[in-house]
């Protein structure tokens, strides 16, 4: 007995790992758990993080003075002869040196360091939102062709009944073998139609794998997500200013801007400090031990041909400064004109949205029963039953892509205006 519990635990925790495997992998996708899993595998993040920290550690070793030297040596040794004792001058020294940059160069670039960490970090939450919005927009693309899949396979059994129906009446003489050809023509198109949604449905579940790994080949959920109402443009244009790509082009400006008075603070000279101590052995004519020698020095740099070296960086920092300047303007005119044109286009689908809801899918619908009708009671043709029929497929195909492009025209908008998720 004991052993047949002992074979039997182990298969018992096997199967119910089993299941919960398998319940995982059919687990409907959300649109949330999506962007969870594609902010928390996303490496291009992490690598922006690394690279501010580095920054920040050259900021604080930026800020340092240089290391000091140390200089060992001997002096005026007699090569001829005698020995370190012979000669009064004869010395063992040690030196000390300590440079010191050139005015205030050392603050200058500790602060361009911390404003290039300050770019890169910017940069890291430009590219969270840049990861939200293509996982949003691949886990979109994904749910529209899972979907649109559903809604031809829902109609097509109807198609496959016009198939029956013609063929029945053809054969008591009621129609044409044309409406029969054209029903079975109709329903090989629906199966091409299906061939064709499952090529470009793999491929959107092959993009949204980039972003959520295995996860891609659960079913996307059945429902797009509730959205907050839309902020009004001046609100989103007013967010805009602290887009992190704008932060970060002014951070690249910042640091340029240092750069400009490290150009400035080397025009003025940079200096050094020189100790030194020499030791003598022997003894002076009165018998008294000769005296060791201490010596001070300071240099300093004379900077007389500052025009094509000191001038020059200057100049060159000071262009690259105003370069700065002008890409964050650039940028700034980008994002906002992005913004004004994303913000009309989801304007324009939710009014299209609301107006296919409202009456052209009722529409739609009312019209290809009443043309089905009217064939039925010999009264109609069987091309306008058809027609009827793929009109109505196509525009709730058309009403799912406008829902499907206004989430995406949304992502577009958070990703601008810093919409909460």
């Amino acid at each position: 007995m004991r052993f047949c519990r002992g074979r039997l635990l182990p298969l018992l925790i096997t199967c119910l790992l089993s299941s919960a495997a398998q319940a995982q992998q059919y687990t409907p996708l959300t649109l949330a758990e999506a962007e969870d899993l594609a902010l928390g595998q996303e490496p291009g993040y992490e690598a922006l993080q690394q690279r501010s920290q580095a920054l920040a550690e050259k900021a604080v070793a930026a800020g340092q003075l240089p290391d000091p030297e140390l200089r060992v040596g001997m002096a005026n040794f007699p090569i001829q002869s005698g020995g370190f004792s012979t000669e009064g001058m004869t010395q063992a020294q040690l030196g000390y040196r300590q440079s010191f940059p050139s005015g205030g160069s050392r603050e200058f670039r500790t602060l361009k360091f911390e404003s290039l960490s300050l770019e890169m970090s910017e940069q890291a939450g430009a590219r969270q939102r840049d990861v939200l919005r293509n996982a949003r927009r691949q886990w979109l693309n994904a749910y529209y062709w899972q979907h649109a899949r559903a809604m031809v396979l829902e109609k097509r059994p109807l198609f496959a009944d016009l198939v029956e129906i013609t063929r029945s009446w053809y054969a008591v003489g009621r129609n044409t073998q044309q409406d029969v050809l054209r029903a079975e023509l109709e329903l090989n198109k629906i199966d091409d139609r299906l061939i064709e949604i499952d090529e470009f449905h793999r491929q959107a579940v092959a993009a949204l794998a980039e972003w959520t790994g295995a996860a891609a080949t659960r079913p996307i959920a059945s429902k797009l997500p509730d959205r907050e109402p839309l902020p009004t443009l001046e609100a989103l244009q007013r967010d805009l200013l602290s887009h992190p790509a704008l932060l970060a082009a002014r951070a690249r400006a910042d640091a340029h801007d240092a750069e400009v008075g490290v150009a400035e603070e080397n025009r003025k000279p940079g200096w050094a400090i020189d100790v030194g101590y020499g030791y003598r052995e022997g003894e002076l004519p009165s018998g008294d031990p000769r005296s060791d020698f201490i010596s001070v020095a300071i240099t300093t740099q004379l900077p007389f041909f500052r025009k094509n070296r000191q001038d020059r960086a200057l100049a060159a920092a000071l262009r690259e400064r105003s370069a700065a300047e002008y890409e964050v303007e650039q940028l700034r005119r980008r994002l906002s004109s992005e913004l004004d044109a994303a913000y009309a286009r989801w304007h324009d689908l939710d009014r299209r949205a609301d107006l296919y809801e409202s009456s052209i899918l009722l529409l739609s619908a009312d019209h290809a029963q009443a043309a089905l009708l009217a064939y039925q009671s010999d009264t109609g043709d069987f091309a306008d039953v058809m027609r009827g029929y793929i009109d109505e497929l196509n525009i709730r195909l058309e009403h799912l892509r406008l829902q499907v492009e206004r989430a995406q025209s949304y992502a577009v908008l958070a990703n601008l205006g810093g919409l909460s998720r």
